[in-house]
Formats: structure tokens, C-alpha cells, sequence
């Protein structure tokens, strides 16, 4: 990627129509597991428009053929194919000699459309749409026609249905389709569900699939079957997954450049859905059939709150620039990306109505107004990424930790100046830098990059305008908690803070009525947000491999956001929020599984120091857990990265782009930015306005949604089955009553070691020797207890007041009662 912003990319495919090729706005419809009823089933007793073709003839289209012969009183409810109404999210695959054809419907299986992909050419792939949307009764017509006209090639076969096209790879002779045959729900954001791909298909495009190199090809594909689609890929069929929420909402409020349908950046199948098509001559249109799949991590739970329902979702997308494995990707490129790229949305929504709109207000008749945009969905975005300067480390040695080489030395940080400008292109000023790096070493290692990387942001902002310039914050996490010198988590927390109220966070409609408290004459006490919140600007968060030390500072920074979008949705009356609260802990979990999904994505091993070590709560077993972990990436390092990359580079196209990639060229030394990219991203009256137009033009989704003819059980339902803060351990129904945000430990007393636990189970175990369980209490809570309270007590962090700790354990009432519960 160059230094300007993402541009946009479509999924075009060539069509023998005569269509416009506007750009369809974004659909809100969205999609719920299909029934199982196949196309034959429609009925075919009424009349039907029907289609006469000859499938002999390569030059006439299914659409003059339908078109011609269409009765004119045939209704269909979408006639265009470039409706943003139409979602099609079930896929029939139709195959004989001659040709594949897929038809695409629908959720309620009343719109439908087909395309055709010659299976006779081995170089070229052809895939002709007809651009016409068919009714039920329609489709029945033309696949009989199809089936009639084919029989000498094997009519249309058995039927084969799968849930969508993922693109087309070639290797070295003919095409390859990779369908996506099982996917599972993980998510639903305003009605739109996100699902993972389980499994994929390979099948040759080509019947006769000759290759001159079995061999080769052979393993080539081997090689591309390394990347596991069944695992951390993501898509939806109706909800942008590789733009922000900020963006999806307010998309046609901003400029030109910026109104991408889809982020190309995210999207890890970008080559297989544009290289087969580059250097097509005909016509293109938007396609409904190829699907782009985001690379990361989806999770969401929901948090009770005595009564209300509160959705967090958690959404990370890994770019698919300079991506591969931990030790052969460093550092930054020459146009400015960098390894481990990855963007962390948290969203959180109240489900009081599920759109993204509350419906229009009464108003006397003759008046008509818009829906209002919903104001119960928030927004937070981290960054984290490599350190933007050339760094190495070589594997050839059988060292764990093989030492850090910075490779190129540039005075004028040519490639961190591309990266820090496409920053600001994507997501505005300000922008925090959190570099998380050792400061002091025995050998020299991560210091290396904490002096280049001070020195590049110093120079880069001396060029910047006062209020433009990157805040740079340089902290030794890990010294600071070997040292046991500061509070980790308490000091991260105050730079959350800072950041939060540098950059804010995004928030569809204005602060609740209860943060407005008037006083005795109608006037409000405190200042009040009546307007839509946005985020501007991001934090950069990094360490040396972006994984343990950064996913810990993500979560602190995300707790601190989860605060402030409670606090925003009117759900608590303060964003502090407590450690050791259901919300809490169920939010630790989802950053572990976060944290594990990308450090196995990047490294083969899950997450070493996790938020309770730095917390300094480790479990009982985490120093074995350790000591294997860093064992497993040891071994993934030294033996698997190198084919690891091989086959992300043979997914991505790496290779096979690199003639296409322009020659990079040096920029101007002060002048490396661009004026516009440090203007706000997002301008708070553009953003209202295409809200508002967002909801009143592309939201509509009833019919796919809600399917009240569908006969389902609340257990097969994704929002019932969702985990929460209910289903936590040792949690009961009774626990509806309770606060999910109230602590479960005393906050001014230190959380409870494994052997106090221990002592507190042998106590309260012992019988006496008159035979009866003796409680051991607080004696100097006791009123039978001898000794005087007011009695002179050792210094408590000496070595005396210590041993006669571990020789008489004290436990409290709290402490026992709780216990006993």
C-alpha cells in the first residue's frame, strides 16, 4: 500500500448485460441460517415467464432471453441487480462438461439470480451474469429450460449448495473456485450477522483438468492448503466487516475518496477476488457472489444488567500487507506497512431495538419525518503494529531470543513518515504512540529500537504543526513489573484515560437525559453532549512482537473504553469500573482469546504473560504454562515460520504482485506529510448527515431478519445461546439481581494468594479435640480473644511480623462467611 488512503476496491466479475455500473450503497439487510428447501421444490402450477435458450450458443445471454420472453405482467419485487435490497446468502451449484451455474438466493427464497462459468478453457476463466433478478416461479422455469437444453452434456447434475464464492487461485494451468461450504454465527451487530467459515471447497473450474506439471502443481497446492480457512476467517453478507462501525454508519458523509465498500487492507482474499478478473475487456457490474474474508479474531458476549442487555463485540482484522510469520516479518516495508498490523474494534450496544434506527415519530397526518438514527451503538478502535523503522533478527542460530539488527539506517525516515501519513489518512489526529520496549538491558537487544524509534518520532514531529504532533509515550512495562515499582495496570489506566479524551470514542447519538441534571430554574448543572460522538485519531500500541505486553495495555485501554460506552449509553453512572466485576472479568476473557487467536496467527503459540500476571495474579499453573508455550514458539519459529510464509505469500498473491508494485519513491524530507490527511477524518456535520441518510436509505432488513413463518427453538437462536456474564462460573439464576459491575473482593484489601486459600481450608477443616469444627476469625475482632487490641504490633513488612503471619493465619468474618457460602 502506498501512502494515501485505502482506495476502493470492488468485486467485479464481467456480465454480458447492458447495466449501469453505479455503486450500490451499503445493505443493512441481514441474513439467518437458510432453510434447506432446494429450487425444485418452488412450485411450478401457476404461470411462469419462461426462458428459451440455446445452451449450445456461447453468445446469447440468459437476459435477452428472459427479457424477450418475461410476460409484462409479471411483477418481481427487485428488478434491479445492483438493489441494495437484494442479499443473497445461499448458493446452489449446478455442474455438467460444459459449465458450472450458480444460482443465488435469498433467506425467504423469492429473489434469485444466475451466473454461468465456462468449464472449457484452461487459461482464461469466464463467468457470464445475466443481470436479471428472477421470482421463484421464474428460476423453476429456467433451470428446467437449462436442464432440457444440457442433457446431452449431463443436464445440470446433482444440486450442491454451499454459502459463498471466496474467490478463484490458479496455479500453474487452470482455475481453481474455493467455495465456502460451512460457516457457524459468531456475532450479530444491528441485525447483521458475522460468521466464521468453517470449511472450504477447492474444485478445478475445468473439467478437463490437464497439467503439464503434476508435480508442481501438486505441491503448490499443498502449500496453499497451509493457510487453514477454517480458522479466524470472517465475513458477513450484509455488514462491512473490514470497516469500522464509524465508518459503516457514516460512510456517505464522507469524502469521495474515503467511501470504500470494502477495506482492501482487511480483506485477506483481495487477490483471489481481483486477479482473475484484472485484464477482463468486457463490462463489469458489482457482484453479489464473491464474499471478502477478514483475517483476526470475532468474539461477542453480552452483559446482564438487571434486566438490560448489553452486546460486546470485540472485532480484530490482521492486514493483509507485510503479513507472515513472527522472525521473517519485521519492522516496515518501503511503502509504509508494517508486521502484525492489526485493528481491534470494541463495540458495545444496547439491544433495547435491534436496527440501527428507531422508527420515525408520530406526527399529525399530512406530515411525514425520517427515522432517527439509534443512539444505542458505540465504538473504540485500537492499533497495534511492528515498530515502523528496518529492524531484523536472524533464526540461524538456536538462540530463543536471536538478537535485533536494525538493517537499514535512514536519516530521514522515509518509510515510518509513509506509515504515520496513511495513519492519519485512515483515522485523523491525534495520534498516540505507546512503545511498550525494555529501556534497560545487561545486552543490548530491545533497547536498540527504543533509542531509533525516540529519535524517528522526534524527527517526524518536528515537522508537524503544535497541535498535529504524535504524543509519544515510552514505557518499560516489563521492568516495571519485575521491579514491583509502580502499579502496571494502574498506570496504563491513566494513560487510557488520556488517550480517550485525546481521540474520543464513537457514539451514534447524544448523552442520555440522566447526565443532564437541571437545577432549579430549567438550566443544566453540567455541560451536555446533544450530538453524535466520533473518534478521531487512534492509539498506536506496540512492544518488540506486539503480542503479550501489547495485548495486556489493549485490554486496560479497552476496560477504560467499556467504561466510557456504558457511561455513554446511560447503563452506569460512572466509567470507572471495578477489577474483579462479572463485566470485567468477562471482558479479561475475551482479550485472552484475542490475544491467543493473534499470537497463534503470528507466532504458532498462544499468549505467555497474560493481564493476571501483570496484575500480579498469575495462576497456580502459569509458570508451566509458560515455560510450554515459549517452548511451542520456539519450535514454530525454528522449524515452521519458513513454509508458513511461503504459503501466506502464495495466498496473498505476494509473489505474483510484486512486477505489478511500483517503484517506491522518496517523498520530501519536511514535507512528508499531506496538509489534508491532518484535518479531522471525520467531521462531525458530514457524519450526521450520512447517518441520517444511512438509516433512512439503507437499513431495511425486516423480512431477512425477522421470519416469523420459520418454526426455531430458543436454543438454536445466536442471541439466547450467547455467552454472558449469566453463564460464568458458578454463576446461578438468581444472579439476574445482581450488578455485573460490583466487586467481588473488597478493593482496599489484596486479593487472596493460593496459600491462604490453602491455610483457610485447613482451619476451617480441623476438629478439635473435643470433637467440634473451630472457626478461626480476626482476633482482633474476637471479644473472647485475650490479647488487647491496642497492644504493640511489629512493622507489618518486617521479617518478624511476616513469620508470625505464616505461624498464626488470620481470617476474616467477610472472609469465612464467604467462604462458607
Amino acid at each position: 500500500m502506498l501512502t494515501q488512503a485505502t482506495p476502493a476496491v470492488y468485486l467485479n466479475i464481467p456480465t454480458n448485460g447492458d447495466l449501469q455500473d453505479d455503486v450500490p450503497s451499503d445493505t443493512s439487510e441481514t441474513v439467518t441460517p437458510v432453510s434447506q428447501r432446494s429450487l425444485e421444490s418452488i412450485p411450478e402450477s401457476h404461470e411462469s415467464a419462461s426462458l428459451t435458450r440455446s445452451e449450445e450458443s456461447k453468445t446469447q445471454s440468459v437476459s435477452a432471453a428472459a427479457s424477450s420472453t418475461r410476460p409484462p405482467s409479471t411483477k418481481v419485487p427487485h428488478t434491479r441487480p445492483d438493489d441494495s435490497s437484494l442479499v443473497y446468502n445461499k448458493f446452489i451449484l449446478y455442474e455438467n462438461k460444459l459449465r458450472f451455474f450458480i444460482v443465488a438466493s435469498n433467506t425467504s427464497d423469492s429473489l434469485h439470480r444466475i451466473i454461468k462459468i465456462d468449464r472449457t478453457s484452461h487459461e482464461d476463466l469466464q463467468v457470464q451474469d445475466d443481470g436479471i433478478v428472477y421470482s421463484g416461479k421464474e428460476m423453476t422455469r429456467v433451470l428446467k429450460m437449462l436442464e432440457d437444453g444440457n442433457k446431452t452434456y449431463g443436464g445440470l447434475g446433482k444440486a450442491r449448495m454451499f454459502f459463498g464464492i471466496a474467490g478463484f487461485v490458479r496455479f500453474t494451468a487452470g482455475w481453481y473456485m474455493i467455495t465456502i461450504s460451512k460457516r457457524s454465527v459468531v456475532a450479530l451487530v444491528g441485525g447483521h450477522y458475522i460468521y466464521h467459515c468453517e470449511n472450504t471447497d477447492i474444485m478445478p473450474v475445468c473439467f478437463n483438468h490437464k497439467v503439464d506439471k503434476p508435480a508442481e502443481e501438486q505441491r503448490l497446492m499443498n502449500i496453499f492448503k497451509q493457510v487453514d480457512m477454517s480458522k479466524n476467517f470472517y465475513f458477513s453478507y450484509t455488514y462491512d466487516l473490514t470497516s469500522t462501525l464509524q465508518h459503516n454508519l457514516t460512510r456517505a458523509g464522507l469524502p469521495p475518496s474515503k467511501r470504500w465498500m470494502f477495506n482492501d487492507r482487511y480483506a485477506w482474499n483481495h487477490y483471489m477476488v481481483t486477479a482473475p478478473f484484472r485484464n477482463s475487456e468486457t463490462r463489469t457490474v458489482q457482484a453479489h457472489w464473491l464474499q471478502p474474508l477478514i483475517h483476526g479474531h470475532v468474539d461477542q458476549a453480552k452483559l446482564t444488567v438487571l434486566g438490560r442487555v448489553i452486546f460486546i463485540t470485540l472485532i480484530a482484522r490482521r492486514s493483509r500487507h507485510h503479513a507472515g510469520a513472527r522472525y521473517l516479518k519485521r519492522g516496515v516495508n518501503d511503502e509504509g506497512n508494517v508486521a502484525n498490523e492489526v485493528e481491534t474494534e470494541q463495540i458495545v450496544s444496547e439491544t433495547l431495538t435491534t436496527p440501527f434506527y428507531y422508527p420515525a415519530p408520530r406526527t399529525s397526518p399530512g406530515q411525514s419525518q425520517g427515522r432517527r438514527p439509534s443512539p444505542n451503538f458505540t465504538s473504540y478502535v485500537q492499533y497495534r503494529g511492528s515498530i515502523p523503522i528496518y529492524w531484523t533478527q536472524e533464526t540461524n542460530s538456536m538462540s530463543p531470543k536471536p538478537p535485533i539488527e536494525i538493517s537499514v539506517m535512514d536519516p530521514f525516515y522515509t518509510a515510518a513518515s509513509r506509515h504515520f501519513d496513511d495513519m492519519f489518512t485512515r483515522y485523523g489526529t491525534p495520534v498516540m504512540i505507546l512503545n511498550l520496549i525494555k529501556k534497560r538491558e545487561p545486552q543490548p537487544r530491545e533497547s536498540k529500537l527504543l533509542d531509533e524509534y525516540t529519535q524517528c518520532v522526534r524527527y517526524l514531529n518536528q515537522f508537524l504543526p503544535p497541535n498535529k504532533r504524535m504524543v509519544y509515550r515510552a514505557w518499560d512495562m516489563s521492568r516495571a513489573y519485575k521491579e514491583k515499582t509502580q502499579d502496571v495496570i494502574g498506570y496504563l489506566e491513566d494513560i487510557a484515560e488520556e488517550s480517550i479524551q485525546m481521540t474520543g470514542f464513537f457514539h451514534s447519538g447524544p448523552e442520555p437525559y440522566s447526565h443532564c441534571p437541571l437545577d432549579d430554574e430549567g438550566h443544566a448543572d453540567m455541560p451536555w453532549r446533544s450530538t453524535m460522538s466520533l473518534q478521531n485519531g487512534i492509539c498506536r500500541t506496540n512492544c518488540v512482537d506486539c503480542l503479550d505486553r501489547t495485548n495486556a495495555a489493549q485490554f486496560v485501554f479497552g476496560k477504560r473504553a467499556l467504561g466510557h460506552q456504558l457511561y455513554a449509553l446511560g447503563v452506569v453512572d460512572t466509567p470507572n469500573l471495578a477489577f474483579d466485576s462479572d463485566a470485567v472479568n468477562m471482558l479479561t476473557e475475551m482479550y485472552h482469546d484475542h490475544g491467543d487467536s493473534l499470537a497463534l496467527q503470528y507466532t504458532g503459540s498462544a499468549l505467555v504473560n497474560r493481564v493476571e500476571t501483570y496484575r500480579r495474579m498469575p495462576h497456580w499453573n502459569s509458570h508451566s504454562r509458560d515455560i510450554i508455550e515459549n517452548l511451542r514458539r520456539f519450535y514454530a519459529n525454528s522449524l515452521l515460520d519458513a513454509d508458513k510464509q511461503t504459503a501466506i505469500n502464495l495466498f496473498l498473491g505476494v509473489q505474483l504482485d510484486r512486477s505489478l508494485t511500483r517503484t517506491p519513491q522518496r517523498g520530501m524530507y519536511q514535507r512528508w506529510f499531506r496538509e489534508e490527511h491532518l484535518e479531522p477524518a471525520y467531521v462531525l456535520e458530514d457524519c450526521a448527515k450520512g447517518i441520517d441518510q444511512f438509516v433512512n436509505s439503507r437499513a431495511d432488513y425486516w423480512i431477512e431478519y425477522y421470519r416469523p413463518l420459520l418454526f426455531t427453538s430458543l436454543g438454536k437462536h445466536f442471541a439466547f445461546s450467547m455467552n454472558s456474564t449469566l453463564k460464568l462460573p458458578g454463576k446461578t439464576a438468581r444472579d439476574v439481581n445482581y450488578s455485573p459491575f460490583l466487586p467481588h473482593h473488597n478493593a482496599s484489601s489484596h486479593h487472596p494468594r493460593l496459600m491462604d486459600g490453602v491455610r483457610r481450608w485447613i482451619q476451617v477443616g480441623s476438629v478439635t479435640a473435643a470433637g467440634s469444627r473451630s472457626s478461626f476469625v480476626d482476633r482482633g475482632t474476637d471479644p473472647k480473644s485475650k490479647k488487647s487490641k491496642t497492644s504493640a504490633e511489629p512493622d507489618p513488612y518486617s521479617t518478624e511480623a511476616f513469620a508470625i503471619q505464616l505461624l498464626n493465619p488470620v481470617v476474616s468474618e467477610e472472609e469465612e462467611a464467604e467462604y462458607q457460602e
